[in-house]
This record gives C-alpha cells, structure tokens and sequence, in this order.
C-alpha cells in the first residue's frame, strides 16, 4: 500500500479555499499592481561573462534604492506636517524614517559577503557607475541639511534628476521646519536661524542651544516637543551607522583603492562621518545637568 492509500497518511498539500481568486482576465493582480514585470525585469549585468555575484550587487543598490524613494517620501510629509504645526502626526512619517534606516543599514551585511576576488572579476566592467552619483541619496542628504550646491553639476546631464535635486536645495529642511514650530510656540529661536537662506548646508548656532536646553530641562512642558528632538537624534544616530556601515563594507571589499566615480574612496567615506544634521542636539548635552 502506497502513502496515497493510507488514509492516515499527512496531506502535505495545502487544499485551496474555494473563495480565492483565480480568474483574472478582468482583475488586477499582484504583479500588476507592483508593476513586477519591469521591476523584476530590471537587473542587467554588464559584466562578460556574466559573472555570479554581479546579481547580488545590483539587487542590492536597487532595493536602497527604492527604500530610498520611500524615505524622501516620509521626510517631505514630516516636513509639511511642521510646517502646518501639526508635530503629533509628524512625528509618524519620523518614526517610520528610523525603522527603514535600519532596514538599510542591516542590508550591508548581504554585500559584505561579496569578497575582493569576488568583486574584482566585475568591478572594471561598471565603468564610472558609483553610488557617490545616486541622487536620491543626495536629496536626502539635502533634506537632513548638508547641502552642497556643487553636487547639482553631477546631474546637469540628467533634467529630471537635476529637477528632483534642485528642488531639495531651494526648499527648508527637516530641521528648518522644526525649528520654525519651536519658534511658534514662544520659544528664543535666533532670527538668523529663521531667516537663514536654506540652500546652505546648516551650521551651528550656539544661540540655539538655550531653546534646546528649555525642552530638555521641562520635558512635561514640552513633551511633544521633546519626544521630537529625540526622535530627530535618533535618525541622525541611524543615519551615521548607516554611513559607519557602509565604510566598513567598502574597506572589507576594496581597500583604499579609488572609487569608481573617481572618489578617494574609504577617505572620502570616513570625512562624511564629521557631518551633522542637528549640532545643537547634542551639543546641548554637555549643558543639561551642569
């Protein structure tokens, strides 16, 4: 007697429910609506012969890039939502900005087990193809405040992404915002601040750091207020584990040899960890308490 003709024997097939959905000449499916077809479509290796691990680096820079999508996403709804003085909701999209941040950083540990032999049988074929050229994660950067207008020649060739740039240079940041409702509730935001023109990258104000140290030192007062600063530590926090992140996974790969968009590489990376988003933050640590 066979497993089949064991009426004891496990079925380990799932039977399937007689309400799903299996006609679709008139539906939309999964794969239409996540647009599947192009996405799963849009790996293409240049290296010849193709060789394996390529796979796994385009995937990997694709998918940073789509959560980099959603992360411009989240911080252009923060920011209107300051801007309407409304810090309850914004503080959602932030929050969802943190989880997605560490979803980005743990995915450097997938490339990390690309090996130098590895990835030198594929390097020389990207040509001068570098994530340093990545304007979505330029736009972030210009979003958080460390803005740098000689990065909008890198796009001059692209109009759309010049575009997208150009318009996270001309507009306040994450911080701006924040600060703008910190001063509508009364508190001694300088003017300077205020009225700063928001295509420089942002610079410490020690000024500032009273109105921080007054949320800090009455919490109860300035809940919503304090709850958002330290939400707002949290995403620069991420952010250079993020970057710490990614210069150790470049080193583990490469070495110190020069980026292929022409940059010094590991050098290049480790300078980007002195840059801040929100100096007074922590620079109103070293106060409270003393």
């Amino acid at each position: 007697m066979t497993a089949h003709d064991d009426v004891n024997a496990p079925d380990n097939e799932r039977a399937l429910e007689e309400g799903i959905v299996t006609d679709f000449r008139e539906r939309m499916t999964y794969g239409s609506y996540l647009d599947l077809d192009r996405l799963l479509g849009a790996q293409h290796p240049v290296s010849r012969p193709e060789h394996h691990d390529e796979m796994l680096f385009i995937i990997q820079h694709q998918t940073t890039e789509l959560w980099l999508t959603l992360v411009l996403h989240e911080i252009r709804r923060a920011r209107e939502l300051l801007a309407a003085d409304d810090l309850r909701e914004a503080l959602k999209p932030i929050a969802r900005l943190k989880n997605i941040q560490e979803v980005l950083t743990q995915q450097w540990s997938v490339l990390a087990t690309l090996t130098p032999t590895e990835y030198a049988q594929f390097r020389g074929f990207l040509g001068s193809a570098s994530g340093f050229q990545s304007v979505q994660y330029r736009a972030v950067e210009f979003a958080l405040g460390n803005k740098n207008g000689k990065m909008l020649g890198v796009f001059r060739n692209h109009p759309e992404n010049l575009a997208l740039l150009t318009a996270e240079y001309e507009s306040p940041t994450l911080y701006d915002e924040f600060l703008r409702l910190v001063a509508r509730r009364g508190l001694p935001v300088p003017a300077e601040i205020l009225d700063r023109d928001v295509r420089e990258p942002y610079r410490e104000h020690a000024d500032l750091v009273p109105a921080i140290r007054a949320i800090y030192e009455n919490p109860h007062e300035h809940w919503d207020l304090y709850e958002a600063c330290e939400k707002l530590v949290d995403v620069e926090d991420n952010f250079q584990f993020w970057r710490f992140r990614h210069l150790r996974t470049v080193t583990r790969t490469i070495g110190r040899k020069i980026g292929t968009g022409g940059s010094s590489g590991v050098d290049f990376l480790q300078r980007a960890l002195d840059l801040t988003f929100f100096p007074e933050l922590y620079t109103v640590r070293t106060s409270i308490g003393t």
